[in-house]
């Protein structure tokens, strides 16, 4: 084995999840099975219950470990706006790179399915939030910003008019659109949170 070669049980797990992934896409969350699953990545079904709970925890670790590629620890550029562009960027990077028919497949099933829906919004929607941590930690630091900025509410308007503009829209989600966004709706809105914070 190569130096560089992952470690037995991630290469394992990463089979797993991809192997979730195909199937999701294929046939949808409803029709897919955990016995499917192994099948495919080659696995016992105890194997997989060592790791995950059941089909809802194991979608949601596939979708968000796909996603999550593009969301590693952004550098500190200097200044708040460059960070929220930065941030953004990831996010779409994230979001193209992913099936629509996935996504929008992952939604529909939510709607009648309550674990998955409470596992995607326990664990997606917090690591959503989380993206902006580093981004409002770092301004406040700077005294860019107060302590008491809403996270979640620019977490989720953030998530909102991407995933509108990638699957429902089909308007372009390119850099002039996350400068827009930045420049004439978090950024001022960030500067009223501020504002509101100090009084």
């Amino acid at each position: 084995m190569k130096n560089d070669d992952p470690p037995r049980g991630e290469a394992r797990e990463e089979a797993i999840l991809a192997a979730t992934l195909e199937l999701l896409t294929e046939v949808g969350y409803d029709r897919m099975t955990m016995d499917a699953i192994a099948t495919r990545a080659h696995a016992s079904k105890a194997t997989i219950y060592r790791r995950w709970s059941g089909k809802a925890e194991m979608v949601v670790t596939a979708v968000g470990r796909h996603a999550g590629r593009a969301m590693a620890a952004q550098p500190d550029p200097g200044d708040l706006r460059a960070d929220l562009l930065g941030t953004l960027r990831a996010m779409r990077d994230g979001l193209t790179e992913q099936d629509a028919g996935l996504l929008l497949g992952l939604m529909t099933a939510m709607h009648h399915d309550d674990e998955l829906a409470r596992t995607v919004r326990t664990q997606m929607i917090d690591d959503k939030r989380q993206a902006f941590d580093p981004v409002l930690d770092r301004a406040r630091a700077r005294g860019e910003l107060p302590d008491g900025i809403d996270r979640t509410l620019l977490a989720e308007l953030c998530s909102a008019m991407l995933f509108s503009r990638a699957f429902v829209t089909g308007e372009p989600l390119d850099d002039a659109f996350l400068a827009e966004l930045v420049d004439h709706v978090l950024m001022p809105l960030l500067r009223h949170r501020a504002g509101e914070a100090k009084c």
